[in-house]
């Protein structure tokens, strides 16, 4: 539903406002860019140096996720923006599961997932009847008008902190989910799973302070009872999952911990 997105968004190139027309989105300089068939819209201007989860890790990820083993985050999301009236901005939307979460609990909202990963961003095009989706680098300038998110979620995603005190309104709120130093340590431990860094908080904080302040932080705290496969599907939609040799994963607990932090512009 990229209609409802469009007041919000801007011409990658000269950063003026976008109207659609048939299967594109132009600017009135005249620079035009293509809709995907799956519903995204490529606001990218240009080669990208990466693309982002693979289509086997997408599916890893859409498989487990809506095994509901994460709803424990996307419910804290979905009340931290209850009531929402404006634009939610998903910055490393996936497959769009905890937009589509938070716009559950937000009647009124308008979602936008932006995503550097096709695979991922066609299943975000279906995720929920007011969610738009994107293709765009999130390191690059983003194809949105300054100051008109009322809340950016940021889900185990790159953070440009420049980008999203540029585009979040001055009374909205940025939502940073991270993995705690515990997440999946049993995994880690049992193959080899790249480790969590335990200063990432540090330096989460490090590059969003010049431009932003924590007014909230909690940690949620899941144990886990997987399936072997269910073990494999979770490996499989990690940044490990081209790491880690093809062998049987066993069924067991494992810990899911995150710190979910909540930021005001400055």
């Amino acid at each position: 539903m990229i209609d409802g997105a469009l007041p919000y968004l801007r011409c990658p190139l000269c950063r003026q406002g976008l109207e659609r027309v048939e299967r594109s989105l132009r600017c009135p300089a005249g620079h035009s860019f293509d809709m995907a068939k799956q519903g995204y819209a490529d606001l990218t201007a240009g080669r990208m140096p990466h693309v982002g989860d693979t289509a086997e890790m997408v599916a890893d990820r859409a498989e487990f996720l809506s095994a509901g083993h994460y709803d424990f985050i996307a419910d804290a999301l979905a009340a931290a923006v209850a009531g929402v009236a404006g634009l939610i901005v998903d910055a490393g939307v996936g497959t769009g599961r905890y937009l589509a979460r938070a716009l559950d609990s937000a009647p009124a909202a308008t979602g936008l997932g932006l995503d550097v990963s096709k695979p991922a961003l066609r299943r975000a095009a279906r995720s929920h009847g007011r969610a738009a989706a994107v293709l765009t680098d999130l390191w690059r300038p983003l194809p949105l008008a300054d100051g008109v998110a009322d809340v950016i979620l940021n889900v185990f995603a790159p953070r440009n902190g420049a980008e999203f005190h540029r585009v979040l309104r001055p009374d909205g709120v940025l939502l940073v989910v991270t993995p705690a130093p515990d997440h999946l340590h049993e995994l880690i431990a049992a193959y080899g799973l790249i480790q969590v860094d335990p200063d990432k908080e540090v330096r989460v904080h490090d590059a969003l302070s010049p431009r932003f302040e924590p007014i909230a932080s909690l940690v949620l705290r899941r144990d886990l009872e997987l399936t072997g496969d269910e073990t494999r599907t979770l490996i499989g939609m990690t940044p490990s999952a081209h790491h880690v040799p093809d062998v049987p994963a066993t069924p067991g607990q494992v810990t899911a911990s995150v710190q979910l932090t909540t930021y005001r512009p400055l």
